[in-house]
């Protein structure tokens, strides 16, 4: 026999065995947006030893090369623009040992019948891919909002909500959204396999880390006071008196992925949908102070003006600025319109709170809670320490 062919032959029987042999995980995940504000809490937490369901392994997917902070997470990353349904499935469809599903991804487009197009669309494309190719396949968790219960961004003043606090058994707005088009691709995808199950999860205003967010409240907010702090300006609150003085809640982003995990694990919350937020309110005059202790700016608050202050406006010219910031304190290269989402600041800051319930929540098992005013400090604390933001 020769060397070649005996060598072959060895690697085959290894590659067998290594088949084979059982896996030292219990479950495997596949987190689609894993570089956004919940995803990244996501891969974080499975990763821990002592997660139910572990040990997990972790396929973390996101249309980006990868990012250098999220080197410390043990995961699998893969590059996927699951927009595109063909490399969708070249990519996942691979991936068959994959036990559950949680998609946190969203894209943001014009209009609200664009975005309910591109979501649908993104969302069908893992699901088709995965679905099909995973006999093991168990659970999926969906992230939604609550814009299920008040509408798109661009309907707001146009549509009534429903009151508050919102219940997950309030009828659907008579309107294009997004949310509910996310969940008829869900229920019908899941109809093709039998005995998988699923569970949508609306958070409202997140708390979180990721400089990449198209929705993170807490960096934008930090990107400003940095600005403000740089240029001797004072920390004026850029939003309405109705905002600075009502009550709100928040979702903290590792709060939301424990949410999720205890859905996929807990046979009583399958097949429902739930609310996800700390189960505290607070006030925004309250956390401006933190914001403000956070960058030691002594000149902050909220001021009456006739003039609407807008971030959109105040931020259009700010890029060098930040470059300049960037610079000199050593930060991780980022473009202002990377980490700032100035739109959706000025959306949640121009309006009023509106706060649901998690009865459901806890009457299903789940009692998971977060101090809103400490989560706000940590992530603050968190952009810090990964250079996003400076520390003065």
């Amino acid at each position: 026999m020769s060397w070649w062919w005996a060598g072959a032959i060895g690697a085959a029987k290894k590659k067998l065995e290594e088949q084979d042999k059982p896996s030292k995980y219990k479950s495997v995940a596949i987190v689609i947006g894993v570089t956004g504000i919940v995803g990244v809490s996501l891969a974080e937490i499975l990763s821990l030893s002592d997660t139910p369901g572990g040990p997990w392994k972790v396929y973390g997917v996101a249309r980006r090369p990868r990012p250098a902070w999220t080197n410390h997470l043990p995961i699998d990353y893969i590059q996927c623009n699951i927009s595109n349904e063909e490399e969708t499935q070249d990519k996942l469809s691979k991936l068959n040992d994959v036990t559950h599903i949680f998609y946190v991804a969203w894209a943001k487009r014009s209009s609200e019948a664009e975005n309910c197009i591109i979501n649908g669309t993104m969302l069908r494309n893992v699901l088709k891919a995965v679905i099909p190719n995973a006999p093991k396949l168990k659970h999926i968790c969906l992230q939604t909002g609550r814009g299920h219960y008040t509408g798109p961004f661009d309907s707001y003043g146009k549509v009534q909500p429903h009151d508050p606090p919102f219940r997950e058994d309030l009828p659907r707005l008579k309107l294009l959204n997004f949310c509910y088009t996310l969940e008829d691709v869900l229920f019908e995808e899941v109809r093709k396999k039998d005995g998988l199950t699923w569970s949508v999860h609306r958070p409202g205003l997140i708390f979180g880390f990721s400089p990449f967010s198209l929705m993170n409240i807490v960096g934008t907010l930090c990107i400003y006071a940095a600005i403000c702090k740089h240029e001797g300006k004072p920390l004026r609150f850029p939003g309405s008196r109705q905002a600075w003085d009502g009550y709100w809640d928040a979702s903290d982003a590792d709060l939301i992925a424990e949410h999720q995990i205890w859905a996929a694990m807990n046979r009583y919350a399958k097949n429902e949908a739930f609310n996800c937020s700390n189960g505290d309110v607070f006030k925004w005059k309250d956390l401006w102070k933190v914001l403000a202790k956070q960058f030691r700016i002594e000149d902050y608050g909220f001021q009456e003006s006739d003039e609407k202050l807008s971030l959109v406006e105040m931020m259009k010219d700010k890029g060098p600025v930040w470059d300049e910031i960037v610079r000199d304190k050593g930060l991780m290269p980022t473009k202002l319109n990377e980490v700032g989402a100035w739109w959706f600041a000025d959306a949640v800051l121009s309006g009023k709170s509106l706060l649901d319930s998690m009865n459901k929540s806890k009457e299903y098992g789940f009692v998971g809670f977060r101090n809103s005013q400490t989560s706000f400090n940590s992530w603050i604390d968190k952009m810090k320490t990964h250079k996003i933001v400076p520390s003065f």
